[in-house]
């Protein structure tokens, strides 16, 4: 819940426009969306240097790359002279190199991953069917944000996921609680999440006091559960917006969300 939390504090980029199915050649063509692979050529080019996938992800790949570089590494403007060494620099860190590594084989197929996402941003049209359905794409970062929100984009950092018994979390001071968070069942929920936060802040008149935000996660994280179809998010501040969902029946999920 804490990075829920996080993500209502801080201010992001305005979310404009929408797709309604992006993915990879080789997608199921059932699927709504899948996950873009831009992780793929950019530990191509942090692990070789090599320059035609620096220059496939400027041109294939470039809001994910200003976003990656600007705003998550805050390494400096995306056009600065030497960004593209100082990016390529920052990564050749020992601790980086291995994380790497290990995205690539953790995650090397994410068939399920993909299945999962696209049912459940099916779910959630169904519930709020003014949304549309964003680029989905993965990233390598530094143990920094899980999900990042930007555009018309949805990033999942794959360092943040590798699972509960990754050794370099326990290295650098996650607790368990933390650890329990950061494993391959937790990004659909979490992109759902977040991307619902985005789209659904606490309303600008209110005074964002930590009951407020208790009570709107909690409505935020009972969609997620209706769109997962499964009690991912057990809390008491779920159970509460379940009760009062129960109490409005008639209350769209829309204006549920509005209301808070």
């Amino acid at each position: 819940m804490r990075r829920l939390y996080t993500l209502l504090l801080l201010a992001m980029l305005l979310f404009v426009g929408c797709q309604w199915r992006w993915g990879n050649a080789d997608d199921n063509p059932d699927w709504l969306l899948s996950v873009s692979r831009y992780d793929r050529v950019q530990s191509l080019y942090l692990t070789t240097g090599d320059i035609s996938a620096l220059q496939q992800m400027n041109t294939e790949y470039p809001q994910q790359t200003r976003t990656l570089i600007e705003d998550v590494l805050k390494l400096g403007r995306v056009n600065d002279p030497n960004i593209n060494s100082r990016f390529l620099s920052f990564y050749q860190d020992s601790t980086l190199q291995t994380v790497i590594a290990e995205t690539q084989v953790q995650y090397a197929d994410m068939t399920d991953v993909n299945q999962q996402l696209s049912d459940a941003f099916e779910n959630l049209l169904k519930l709020l069917p003014n949304l549309c359905v964003p680029e989905v794409y993965a990233q390598i970062g530094s143990f920094d944000q899980s999900i990042i929100v930007s555009n018309d984009l949805v990033g999942i950092s794959l360092d943040k996921y590798l699972g509960s018994d990754y050794s370099l979390y326990k290295k650098y001071g996650y607790s368990a609680e933390q650890r329990k968070q950061m494993q391959r069942s937790d990004i659909v929920p979490d992109c759902i999440s977040f991307f619902l936060l985005y789209h659904f802040p606490l309303a600008d008149d209110q005074e964002p006091t930590p009951e407020l935000r208790h009570q709107h996660i909690g409505r935020i994280q009972w969609v997620v559960n209706r769109v997962l179809k499964r009690p991912f998010f057990d809390t008491p501040n779920v159970k509460e917006a379940d009760r009062f969902m129960k109490a409005h029946h008639n209350l769209s999920v829309e204006q549920f969300l509005k209301s808070s």
